[in-house]
Parts: C-alpha cells; structure tokens; sequence
C-alpha cells in the first residue's frame, strides 16, 4: 500500500498526536519528513521490516537509547549522535557497521522544523558512515510525558573471521592508547545546558569511528586486545571497566593524556574532572607491546586519531586498580565515578 503524500507545514507545523495514530497523518510525517531524510532503497519499498544482504563473517549488534538534553549543541545533535554512538558500539568489536535501525518518540507539540534537522542529520551522518537506515518506528506521546524527542537505536555489523577482540586477551604490560582529547562532548553539553560562553567554543568530539578502527586493526591485527569508547563516565569508567574485566590493574600518566586547554579550562570553572567527562568521538585500545608502536603510528595518520597517545599500560594487580602518576609528581586511585557528574549526555 503506498503511503499518502501531503505536504507538511516544516516550517511552523508541530508534531500531533495523529502524526503516531497510524493514518494519514502518520503516512505523511514518515513519507515526507523521514523517508526524505534517509531516502534508500530499504525504505522505499515501505514495509515494516527490511531484508539484506550480509557479508561472510560473524553478526555484530547492538542497541542504545538517546536522551540527550539540549538535543542540539555545539558540533551535533541528538539525531548525529545515534548514529554516532550506535556506529561506534559496532567498531569497538573490530566490525564493520552495515544498517541501523531507529525509533523515535516525540512528545507532543514538537516542532517538525526541529525534527527534520534531527532526521537530516541523521541521514547525513549514516552517509558518511557509508551505512543505510533501513527501518524505524515513530511513536507520539502526550505533552509532559517526554522531553521532546528520545531515539532508540539498533545496528548491525559483520566482524571478519580470527577477529576476537574481548577484555579477558589483555596481558601484563599492554599498552593504552587513547585516540584524541578527552572531555569535548561532555562540556560541549554543559556550556549549551547552562548557557556558558567561553573565549574558544567548545564542539562536541561526536563521530563515526569505524574508518579508524579498520586501520588500527590493519596495523596491529591480532595484538589489539580490545577497544572500547569511553562515553557515559569518561576515561575513568571506562578504565575500571576494563580493569574488572581482564582482571589487572593499569597505570596512567596523567600528562600523556590529551586534554584541549579550552576544557581543562571549562572542567576547572565547573568542578570537573576530564577523566570523568563523557566523549562520543574517542577510543582506547589496549594493544600488545610490540605493535603499539604501529597502531599509534596509524591512529596519528588518521583524522580522528591525529592527537593520539600512548597514556599508560596494563599491570598485574589482583586489586584491579587504575592508578595514575600525577603531572606534579604523585599517584592516585582513578576511581568510578561516584554520583551524577553530567546528567543527559548522550
């Protein structure tokens, strides 16, 4: 059946509740916003569900949820960040992401010219990915009972044969590299959600970074342990996840870690640690030492590893404490996170 096509008011219309009733209304919100914006052959044919080829390999998948408050903010938004997020969930497996999926729940009374910025920048940032959304589900509730617009997201990927990268390959004296500076998204959200104005503008670090992994994986192949990509709880969650998982402990230097002066400067006003911050556009691999060389030599060549470094290496520790040399000197624990640092970030 094909869906109605009507012209929507993209300027001042707003979302109803009869644009997630399953009529007419809905048929023109999906056809000519959304099937606009991510326009592929998948959805054309315009079923409930979407077949596809897949390459020989395994099956990577995964699936997140976006509740980012602003939704838009400096260098993205929320329709940028699913892609991101979601591509970056499969890259960390060492996969190749392939289709997404997305379902959106509106609140009542949001604006269509905002959501067709959400949706076009999705389908911009699936683009660049070189990846299709290919199925998806709109859902409207009343007013208060959402903050505008949530996305739920799945993603599938295909990860090559003898690839296994898994927390529990890590060995005494790996390597930890970190692909670029931490705490850009995190205060990118901050200085919108509090209207703080700095003397440099801070964007968020938000990317699709499986063209990264692909090459780290081409120069390290099986020495790369495992990637992971410090989001919610920073570099220091991430650590400690990593830390349980493999059961070793890590030791950081605190000045090999990249921060930009622009948010070190912003973490000091606001009380914030950088290790803490959330980033939606870095990695960190621990990878073997006799290849860390080569890997970091390739994150450098890359766009979005070219302020790459080595920050530290794994130790055995039945304790599985981060550990961290300090710039003056020192040593401390880098722990969780204890509390709620930055609500709403992704």
């Amino acid at each position: 059946m094909s869906v109605p096509q009507r012209r929507l008011d993209l300027k001042n219309g707003c979302v109803d509740l009869s644009h997630g009733a399953g009529g007419r209304a809905m048929g023109q919100l999906i056809s000519g916003l959304f099937h606009e914006a991510f326009g592929n052959e998948w959805l054309a044919r315009g079923n409930d569900q979407s077949a596809f080829d897949v390459p020989a390999g395994r099956m990577v998948m995964t699936t997140d949820g976006y509740v980012v408050s602003p939704l838009f903010f400096p260098g993205g938004n929320i329709g940028s960040l699913a892609v991101h997020g979601t591509v970056n969930d499969i890259a960390m497996a060492g996969a190749q992401p392939l289709y997404l999926s997305a379902s959106f729940i509106i609140e009542e009374g949001f604006g269509l010219a905002d959501l067709k910025r959400v949706a076009d920048a999705m389908g911009e940032a699936a683009r660049s990915a070189g990846i299709a959304i290919i199925t998806g589900d709109t859902k409207v509730v009343e007013r208060g009972k959402a903050d505008g617009l949530f996305i739920s997201t799945a993603g599938v990927g295909v990860l090559p044969e003898g690839l296994d990268l898994s927390a529990d390959k890590a060995r005494p004296g790996d390597r930890v590299l970190l692909s670029g500076s931490l705490g850009d998204h995190g205060v990118a959200i901050m200085s919108k959600r509090q209207n703080l104005a700095f003397d440099t503008e801070i964007l968020s670090d938000s990317a699709a970074l499986h063209e990264l992994v692909a090459a780290m994986i081409a120069a390290g192949g099986q020495g790369i342990r495992l990637m992971r990509d410090p989001t919610r709880g920073g570099l220091a969650a991430t650590m400690n996840e990593i830390a349980q998982q493999s059961r070793l402990g890590f030791r950081l230097e605190e000045e090999a870690i990249p921060v930009k002066p622009a948010v070190a400067a912003a973490c000091e006003l606001l009380g914030l640690d950088p290790l803490n911050v959330a980033n939606e556009g870095k990695l960190v691999a621990v990878v073997a030492p006799d290849v860390a060389a080569s890997v970091l030599a390739a994150m450098k060549a890359h766009p979005l590893g070219r302020d790459a470094a080595e920050i530290g290496e794994a130790v055995a520790d039945d304790h599985r404490f981060v550990q961290m040399a300090t710039s003056f000197g020192g040593g401390r624990i880098v722990d969780w996170l204890s509390g709620e640092q930055l609500p709403r970030i992704c």
